[in-house]
């Protein structure tokens, strides 16, 4: 082959590549503008707590980010759990509230989404010196790293219709799959601006310090006490707060929720979220 034929054929192949590409990308642009289905804003009404205090503009742009993830992700029932509408569509609004303004591919580290009826039992493997065994717990959620994400029915009702008491697992388990975005996961999300990391690392780890204490001295009422366990569940945690607990996060800890407000790009205590005070 000659270097002419050579350039021809890369020259070729990239014309194709770019075809394809453009394609994708209208392709999924077209997804993403495709209206509910009939029956999908009752059960948004009813089982999304924060959806009905949506501004309009996010409203509609959850519903373009819903359409992406239905189409990119797979929902398998365990336990004889059945995949309806109700429990694509409950997931699916959680999960994206936290990608409202994401420009970036959403969730792009896996696919498979794991629903149980209720809690369930994980077994993983301990050490014990020299003794490798298997070690079980009760859950309601987990995200394993850059695999799937299993989530408890009953414990997604829950902390979806009650859109104020700060647990949500949809959110938890979703904030980590942010979390393990930059390659691994400690709790720093891929930032907007490279500029932002040292403002985010001093907040973060001054407002962690504060959180450990404030358990210890049985004082603390804004963040789950979950946090505590390592960087990895605060920043889970106070996603969670972030979205249901955000006037009295704003309150409390403004300089917390003023990173998570840059970083989510939203600002939901100037939602109409309900009796969330800062009291």
């Amino acid at each position: 082959m000659s270097a002419a034929q050579f350039l021809l054929l890369v020259a070729a192949g990239f014309l194709v590549w770019a075809a394809a590409s453009r394609y994708r990308k209208y392709r999924r642009q077209q997804i993403a503008k495709q209206p509910l289905e009939p029956g999908w804003e009752d059960i948004l009404q009813s089982k999304v707590g924060l959806y009905p205090a949506l501004p309009n503009e996010l409203r509609s742009a959850l519903h373009s980010r819903m359409q992406l993830f239905l189409h990119d992700k797979e929902f398998v029932g365990c336990d004889g759990q059945v995949i309806s509408d109700e429990v694509r569509l409950t997931i699916a609004a959680n999960a994206c509230l936290l990608v409202l303004t994401q420009t970036r591919p959403i969730y792009p580290s896996f696919q498979t989404i794991l629903v149980y009826p209720s809690t369930y039992v994980a077994t993983e493997k301990a050490r014990d010196g020299m003794i490798v065994y298997d070690q079980h717990s009760v859950r309601a959620g987990e995200s394993w790293y850059r695999g799937p994400v299993v989530l408890s029915w009953s414990d997604i009702l829950h902390g979806s219709n009650n859109d104020e008491d700060g647990h949500n697992v949809v959110i938890h388990e979703f904030a980590h799959k942010l979390d393990e975005e930059s390659g691994v996961m400690n709790g720093l999300p891929i930032l907007r601006n490279s500029a932002h990391y040292a403002e985010w690392s001093k907040v973060l780890n001054d407002e962690y310090d504060a959180f450990l204490k404030r358990v210890e001295r049985r004082r603390n009422t804004v963040i789950d006490e979950y946090g505590a366990l390592s960087p990895v569940e605060f920043f889970a945690v106070i996603s969670e707060s972030f979205f249901e607990k955000p006037k009295r996060m704003k309150s409390k800890l403004p300089e917390l929720y003023s990173q998570l407000e840059r970083y989510y790009h939203l600002d939901p205590a100037s939602w109409n979220t309900g009796s969330d005070t800062s009291s």
